[in-house]
């Protein structure tokens, strides 16, 4: 081994490029089985983030569903999910441009659109598509929206035949989701909720005859849940028992509904399932002899278990994925997608009899060198008013490169979004882009996050913007107290609801040096009417009712203290975000420029609540890692191109 180059962190030369990461950004999702061929969703951000419907056939095949210019995407709640559903070959799926459902017919041809054009434009949607048995419906989640009032959510019954004449079996409820047919075809499930919760806060588990001939429903019988039960994730098993996750034990656990008794499968201290911020995930499936195949990890190890309907767990196998996701049972197989620590996503199909795996497709067909990898450390730290929080932490690692020993590393701490989320172990190449360079990055599950049953994730009720931001400066003192970052070189960033506790951390607090919020919130009013239907009330429960909280509101909202701001920041936004409108990030900017402070304020064409396109992709995180060295004083290595930083000559370092 050649002798490692001496450097300042955060100047180390790094083969993890902003264009690497585009490169090996595919979006993988919404895995699906159709007889013996199994489908998914790509997302490529070298085509502006279009969604592509890939199919792999038994003989190795593989081919697409929409050819370009058709994008397998849909809108409902602005997150959509579950954008396409196919049998015996055809593939029916909803296009971005227009929200329609379009048939595709084995390739023949260009996709035809079986729903109406809106009077709206892209006024109708739908999701959570799934077909009847016999393959006349479509049942699916609609979304209709208005010009003048709140958007309409209800469940329908679409016709395959592409007639238009959309049936509507439930109505009445600000939410529905998983539209679910049994096995026999004679009676579907589905879940809804109202304003004010939030899926994961509470809802309802709702059984009905169905007629396939009519498409229509009969007899709607409320199964379980209420307005503080959360359910996900109902599926009927093929001998006609409907299972589904509950939390009712204070954590996600599997539980069935037979002989109309609600009874536990397995209750443990332990999530088996996920707050549903898009539609249709699937952290189990059915076996052929009826048992349930359920995902799940011990430490860093990933495993499937095969569990009866009296709660005994009968087989184990392991697998090389820590995070699993999109569960689907084909014959003696299980399809999904995993990934790792030292591996990116991958759709796998793996046997359960021999564990032997093939990856189908790789979000990354990039060969790195596993030594320029930072492992991650799972910890957990105290925090305030006697809580406590957890994190990933990865220390700074380069094969090439060492410091010269007088400096510890500088820290960038992230907070996930949602804030009803969490972050993973998985193998996250934007967090290896830092590490590469010289940075310490603890990677933060703060109070309310998912995964650590229902207490952890009630604890942010009332008190989002103050736990989130007090976990992730309590990351920050944790990692200082143990020698592992540098106590004056520390940044925080995030997106959304991270960017939204990136803008308080940096407002309210005197911590971090430098910061950088992706389509954050700074002034909480706008989701009182200017944000879309899913998210609308979501504020009850993290902030408190509006009016009568209207003064937390206003004292959690940075925008009305830009006077305590005294720390460089970059903002970076889609103007197309309907999630997180441009106006965040203008009031933000504003304030930055007035009082003085350096700042740059990127925005970004085309792109909505997330970038999905190579070239925003790669200008957002050169842009912020030019942005972290003029503040902390290091030139990092390579030719950035360099961004407007207003105030600039307010910065110490030269």
């Amino acid at each position: 081994m050649p002798d490692k180059k001496t450097a300042p962190y955060g100047s180390w030369e790094s083969p993890i490029s902003a264009d690497l990461i585009t490169e090996g950004g595919l979006r993988l999702g919404e895995v699906r089985v159709d007889g013996s061929d199994v489908y998914w969703h790509e997302g490529r951000p070298e085509e502006a983030g279009r969604y592509v419907i890939v199919k792999r056939s038994a003989n190795g095949s593989v081919s697409e569903v929409n050819p370009a210019p058709f994008n397998a995407r849909n809108a409902v709640h602005e997150y959509g999910g579950s954008a396409y559903a196919v049998r015996d070959g055809i593939v029916y799926f909803v296009n971005w441009d227009d929200q329609r459902i379009y048939r595709a017919s084995r390739g023949n041809g260009d996709p035809e659109a079986i729903t109406a054009k809106p009077e709206i434009d892209r006024g109708i949607r739908f999701a959570d598509l799934r077909l009847t048995n016999d393959s006349n419906w479509i049942l699916a989640v609609r979304e209709s929206h208005h010009e003048e009032r709140e958007a309409d959510n209800d469940l329908v019954a679409v016709p395959t035949d592409g007639s238009g004449d959309v049936h509507v079996l439930a109505s009445g409820h600000d939410f529905y989701s998983s539209p679910r047919q049994n096995a026999a075809g004679d009676r579907i499930c589905w879940l809804s909720w109202d304003h004010p919760n939030m899926p994961w806060d509470g809802c309802e588990l709702w059984v009905a005859g169905f007629d396939s001939k009519s498409g229509t429903i009969s007899n709607a019988q409320l199964v379980t849940g209420g307005s503080d039960v959360s359910i996900v994730q109902p599926e009927w098993s093929p001998d006609g028992t409907l299972v589904f996750i509950t939390d009712e034990s204070g954590w996600w656990n599997l539980t069935k509904w037979a002989g109309g008794k609600v009874v536990p499968v397995l209750a443990e201290e332990k999530d088996h399932g996920s707050p549903a911020w898009a539609f249709g995930f699937s952290t189990y499936s059915f076996l052929e002899d009826g048992a349930i195949l359920l995902k799940d990890s011990k430490g860093e190890k990933g495993r499937f278990r095969m569990v009866t309907f009296n709660g005994r767990i009968v087989a184990e196998v392991a697998v090389e994925h820590s995070s699993i996701s999109e569960v689907n049972v084909i014959g003696s197989d299980v399809a999904y997608i995993g990934a790792s620590p030292t591996s990116a996503a991958e759709v796998v199909r793996v046997s359960l009899s021999s564990g032997s795996a093939t990856t189908l497709k790789s979000s990354s067909n990039i060969e790195l060198d596993s030594s320029y990898i930072s492992a991650p450390e799972a910890i957990t730290f105290p925090s305030t008013d006697d809580g406590e929080a957890h994190a990933y932490y990865y220390p700074p690692t380069n094969p090439d490169f060492e410091s010269d020993g007088s400096e510890t590393p500088p820290l960038l701490v992230i907070s996930h979004g949602g804030p009803t989320g969490a972050t993973s172990s998985s193998l996250s190449l934007p967090v290896q882009f830092w590490t590469s360079r010289g940075f310490a990055v603890v990677d933060v599950n703060y109070r309310g996050s998912a995964g650590y049953g229902k207490a952890f994730r009630d604890a942010l009720k009332g008190k989002w913007g103050v736990y989130d931001t007090d976990d992730c400066i309590a990351a920050a003192d944790y990692l200082v107290s143990k020698g592992l970052a540098d106590n004056n070189r520390i940044a925080i960033k995030g997106g959304s609801a991270g960017g939204y506790t990136t803008i308080n951390a940096l407002t309210f607090h005197d911590r971090f040096a430098v910061g950088a919020t992706y389509y954050g919130i700074a002034d909480l009013s706008v989701f009182i009417g200017d944000t879309h239907k899913f998210e609308s009330r979501y504020l009850d429960g993290l902030i408190g009712p509006y009016p009568e909280a209207k003064q937390l509101y206003h004292d959690r909202s940075a925008i009305n203290f830009t006077d305590r701001l005294s720390c460089p920041m970059i903002i970076l936004q889609g103007l197309e975000d309907k999630i997180v409108p441009p106006s965040q990030a203008e009031i933000m900017a504003g304030a930055l420029r007035e009082k003085g402070i350096p700042f740059s304020l990127m925005m970004f064409e085309g792109e909505q609540h997330g970038f999905r396109q190579s070239k925003n992709i790669r200008a957002s995180l050169e842009g912020e890692l030019y942005f972290y060295g003029r503040v902390m004083g290091f030139t990092p290595a390579g030719d950035l191109p360099k961004i407007e930083i207003e105030n600039e000559s307010a910065l110490s370092a030269g």
